[in-house]
């Protein structure tokens, strides 16, 4: 166990005994690590001025939906019980995404069963008032910098819905493939939904060399790696 925390860090702190708190992804443009207690109060905030087009739902489950304060509850309950229920088998780090001192939005990156599959699969949402500039691209490839060059994985999955056009794109542009389409019921009608999966050589042409991984040393027994 570590001993030389920053007391008055207590982020830092819990670190400790939840190592997957000290790991961060940078790029030139944003962080993702995962929220502390303050952070995810920003985090409620920025879903609560809008992540998407009220007359359209991106998320299969539409929890954006949900009236205030239920939507806020419930968004908290999640992200702890992913930290309650994390295993080095079944994990799902949700990092928030930061922009100097602002956080913009939330990239998740989740393995099920992952020692033995090595395939991950990614989830995010963005603010309304921050997209269009290209940080949704950045994000996935922080994330996929993560999973592929530090965690060892073979494949990503991902999605999107129909109409979902800068999700779509974002994986299009970095070389997912399709898998299958079926129908599933989103706000009580049926909308296509698009799987995809991107092999690591697929996307090694697309690797980067700006992308910076901090305190996985300390956590890898947590994501089941040596």
């Amino acid at each position: 166990m570590k001993t030389d925390s920053d007391p008055s860090q207590p982020s830092s702190q819990l670190s400790d005994y939840f190592a997957p708190l000290a790991l961060r992804v940078i790029t030139p443009r944003l962080t993702l690590q995962l929220p502390s207690g303050p952070e995810l109060y920003q985090t409620l905030h920025v879903i609560e001025r809008g992540i998407h087009d009220p007359s359209q739902m991106p998320f299969i489950n539409a929890w954006t939906d949900l009236p205030s304060p239920r939507r806020e509850r419930e968004s908290l309950a999640r992200w702890w019980r992913l930290r309650a229920e994390w295993t080095a088998r079944d994990w799902r780090w949700s990092g928030a995404v930061h922009v100097e001192d602002s956080i913009l939005g939330v990239q998740d990156l989740v393995g099920l069963d992952f020692l033995k599959t090595r395939q991950v699969k990614t989830a995010s949402w963005l603010g309304l008032e921050y997209q269009g500039q290209g940080l949704g691209r950045e994000m996935r490839e922080a994330v996929l910098h993560l999973a592929f060059t530090e965690l060892g994985a073979t494949h990503a999955l991902s999605g999107y819905l129909e109409g979902n056009v800068s999700s779509q794109k974002v994986s299009e542009s970095l070389g997912y493939v399709a898998t299958g389409v079926e129908d599933v019921e989103v706000r009580g009608r049926l909308v296509r939904n698009t799987t995809l999966v991107l092999e690591r050589s697929a996307w090694e042409p697309h690797r980067r060399d700006d992308i910076i991984v901090e305190g996985l040393d300390e956590c890898r027994e947590w994501f089941g790696i040596d």
